[in-house]
């Protein structure tokens, strides 16, 4: 049975009617160009990303970098977020008020704990910013994974850890929505900008039907009726980009190896 192509933004689903929102907005347009797709909720990405019939979605830049040479760059949202510049994003280095006033040198030997190993806001940016201050290889005393970034924020509040490197997008829409799961941490620094989250699409998908996603998000981004759907989701604008602005993902991993840190 042939399956339709399938449409998800799984990157930011914190406020989820906003995200239901969106999805169905982008779903509303394509359809008015001829071009029909089903919003699916995935829960394992991989597959999710590397399906032949999606249509579009959105990944982090490290699995495109890393894992997803075959998929095709739709574009990237912009986001009105703090800490965000057009196209581009950082991650906040988060710890318990009560380190509030440390650097990150102060953090030598102490405990990391990040949403996973594939992710460049929680991950790669980290072993950036500590590469040129560790020694032997060796920055931290421990690193523990959490699965995503609300976790990492738990680990922290609960004293599983001390420091984490948030996505400043994902912060700021939990400030939004859920203030108290920023209780009790403050930023205390900040990883350079980088490439934000690329909108991807299927190898399978045609240059027309690439062209028509990209009218849809245009749409979608510049049509004053969806500005209050937007703003829910702290998006400020669409454009498009090309594998090569990515290339700057895979130098931060360069330079951290080049320093001798490849793990943290």
């Amino acid at each position: 049975m042939h399956r339709m192509p399938t449409l998800s933004l799984p990157m930011y689903d914190i406020n989820h009617q906003a995200t239901i929102g969106l999805t169905s907005a982008l779903t509303t347009l394509l359809q008015q160009r001829g071009v029909p797709a089903e919003v699916s909720w995935p829960q394992d990405l991989l597959p999710h990303w590397r399906d032949e019939q999606l249509l579009l979605g959105q990944t982090c830049c490290y699995p495109l970098v890393e894992l997803l040479p075959d998929v095709q760059l739709v574009g990237t949202f912009h986001s009105s977020a703090q800490g965000c510049d057009g196209k581009r994003y950082r991650s906040w280095l988060v710890a318990r008020r009560e380190d509030e006033n440390l650097t990150l040198s102060d953090f030598r030997g102490r405990r990391a704990v990040c949403n996973s190993n594939d992710s460049h806001s929680g991950f790669n940016s980290l072993r950036y910013v500590i590469a040129p201050l560790a020694q032997n290889g060796k920055f931290f005393s421990d690193t523990r994974f959490s699965g995503s970034h609300r976790q990492s924020l738990a680990a922290l509040r609960a004293g599983d850890a001390d420091i984490a490197a948030i996505d400043c997008i994902t912060w700021a829409l939990l400030r939004r929505n859920y203030p108290e799961e920023l209780a009790g941490l403050e930023i205390i620094g900040e990883t350079p900008l980088c490439a934000a989250l690329p909108l991807i699409t299927s190898a399978k998908t045609d240059a027309e039907t690439l062209e028509k996603l990209r009218g849809a998000l245009s749409e979608l981004t510049s049509d004053t009726r969806y500005q209050d759907l937007l703003a829910e989701s702290l998006i400020s604008g669409f454009s498009v980009s090309e594998r090569a602005f990515y290339d700057e993902v895979r130098e931060w991993k360069d330079r951290a190896a080049a320093l001798g840190v490849t793990a943290l």
